[in-house]
């Protein structure tokens, strides 16, 4: 029995109770209302209902009427084929986002409730007990969350999800696969925060060990001899923070279970397979919806982002190796030699400390304070000479 057809069975036996007694002369109209918890015109047209129809006349008349809102059934049955033949096994949010991409009108309830009817979802377990979070950032820009997850996107190919996002708002900045995270994937998200938004104030990390040293496993970590990811960071003047437990990256955790719910199913709707098609399908499907849908305004008005002006990213964001040049003008990198031209400054540079950097490509270059001496292919060999100079 419903709630509300119980409620009815309720009042028909309140009243007679209540009618009972006013009949005998023990209550008083009044006092009968106030047993009902009506006033007295109010049960004097029971009285009215009662006895001209009995206990049925009571029975609230709007419950056997159609609401004009109701939605037709044809509208129904296309919403639950729809999720039976196309969508089965995603949750009733991820549906309901799909259909108003769609052009769908209901609400995220009523698309639940039909699909419930239906029985083709199941009732959420409930809720524990009330645990306080710790607040958001403030302004866009002042924390970012970078993780990656491991997961079976596609059928039989494993690949790392890389994401870059806002604690103040939710906003996913950089989003893409690659075959394995690790400090070239890590500058790329970074790089393409910078470089649509600008630089920003701190980032929320795990303990991999391509963002920190940890000297004793599940120990501190080491602030002081840096990573290479961490020295870039330290030189973009970004504070990097370290999280020592699951909950402690919660957002960014909840956010991933979101999407490895959601991303393996969308990718088998439009029939992808290789990752090249599938960062396609983030940048220009998935991540604007998923913005669309998960962002939320920031607590305050602003934004902690600043400019960009400090010179070619690239240079920063990359791998960097002190050498000393040998007694051949040459300096010696993995196996390579990487011979340093002529220029107008000096006429060698015979045991100078230079750094090499190398870049996700493979690419090198070798530079003396904060100018390039040259430029190499993954091969070491030698690039049109170019002179640049970085903050």
């Amino acid at each position: 029995m419903r709630r509300t057809e119980l409620l009815q069975e309720i009042r028909k036996m309140r009243f007679e109770e209540a009618y009972g007694g006013w009949q005998c002369g023990r209550l008083t109209q009044d006092e009968a209302a106030r047993l009902l918890g009506v006033c007295e015109r109010t049960f004097r047209r029971y009285i009215a209902r009662f006895e001209e129809a009995g206990l049925e006349g009571l029975v609230d008349r709007r419950l056997a009427q159609v609401s004009h809102r109701r939605a037709p059934v044809d509208e129904v049955m296309a919403v639950v084929e729809r999720y039976r033949s196309r969508h089965a096994g995603w949750s009733v949010k991820h549906f309901h986002a799909w259909y108003k991409r769609e052009g769908g009108t209901r609400s995220y309830t009523w698309v639940k409730n039909r699909l419930q009817e239906a029985g083709l979802v199941k009732k959420a377990p409930g809720r524990g007990k009330h645990r306080k979070r710790r607040e958001r950032a403030a302004w866009p820009g002042m924390l970012l969350h970078q993780d990656g997850s491991r997961h079976e996107w596609v059928p039989g190919q494993y690949w790392d999800l890389i994401v870059t996002m806002d604690d103040a708002t939710n906003e996913h900045y950089s989003m893409f696969f690659v075959e394995e995270e690790g400090t070239v994937s890590s500058f790329r998200g970074v790089k393409e925060v910078i470089e649509a938004r600008g630089l920003f104030a701190a980032l929320y990390t795990d303990r991999g060990s391509h963002y920190w040293h940890t000297p004793q496993a599940g120990g501190k970590v080491d602030k002081v001899h840096l990573t290479q990811f961490g020295r870039a960071m330290a030189q973009l003047d970004i504070e990097m923070i370290a999280a020592y437990s699951p909950e402690a990256r919660g957002r960014s955790e909840r956010m991933f279970r979101t999407h490895q719910d959601r991303l393996p199913k969308e990718l088998a709707a439009a029939r992808i397979t290789d990752m090249a098609a599938a960062n396609r399908y983030l940048k220009e499907v998935y991540l604007p919806a998923f913005n669309a849908e998960f962002m939320q305004p920031a607590m305050e008005e602003g934004s902690a982002f600043v400019p960009w002006i400090g010179g070619e990213l690239d240079d920063i964001l990359c791998e960097q190796h002190e050498r000393v040049v040998g007694k051949d003008n040459c300096v010696a990198f993995e196996g390579l030699k990487l011979q340093i031209p002529a220029d107008r400054h000096r006429m060698h540079y015979v045991k100078v400390k230079v750094r090499v950097l190398r870049d996700a490509d493979g690419r090198l270059a070798v530079f003396h304070g904060p100018r390039c001496l040259a430029r190499y292919g993954a091969d070491g060999q030698l690039e049109k000479p170019e002179l640049k100079v970085v903050a």
